[in-house]
């Protein structure tokens, strides 16, 4: 878990994938923290792409840092707890100008069920899960 939390932190931007009904979705993030031994994302409660991971919870995530990328396949799951919400906020400070722990609208969810591969043009790809 904590090679893909560095390869994600790494790329900067990456690319979260979902599902509405039969039409992917993708849209970029930047936001990673790892909590509790697990790797969370954040997002907004009154965005689509909460309400497609509400109703396939299945992602996936691309991103590409130092001439490699990585591909993520997991369930995201919902953590309402606060001590989660302050464990991202506090790990992506830049956040705190948009989000609050108690504001009701942000949401973190972890990545259970994971599947990481990083892959390049010169070496052969290294998958792991977790």
């Amino acid at each position: 878990m904590k090679k893909a939390l560095q390869f994600l932190q790494a790329c900067g931007t990456f690319y979260l994938a979902t599902v509405e009904k039969d039409q992917p979705r993708v849209r970029p993030f930047g936001a990673v923290c790892e909590f509790e031994d697990k790797l969370y994302i954040i997002t907004n409660n009154q965005k689509s792409v909460f309400a497609q991971m509400r109703e396939n919870p299945k992602v996936e995530i691309s991103g590409m840092a130092e001439g490699k990328w990585i591909r993520l396949t997991a369930e995201a799951v919902a953590d309402p707890r606060r001590e989660a919400k302050a464990a991202m906020l506090d790990a992506n400070p830049s956040l705190r100008s948009m989000y609050s722990e108690d504001d009701g609208v942000v949401e973190v969810l972890y990545l259970q069920n994971a599947t990481v591969t990083i892959c390049s043009f010169t070496e052969e790809p290294i998958t792991w899960q977790f």
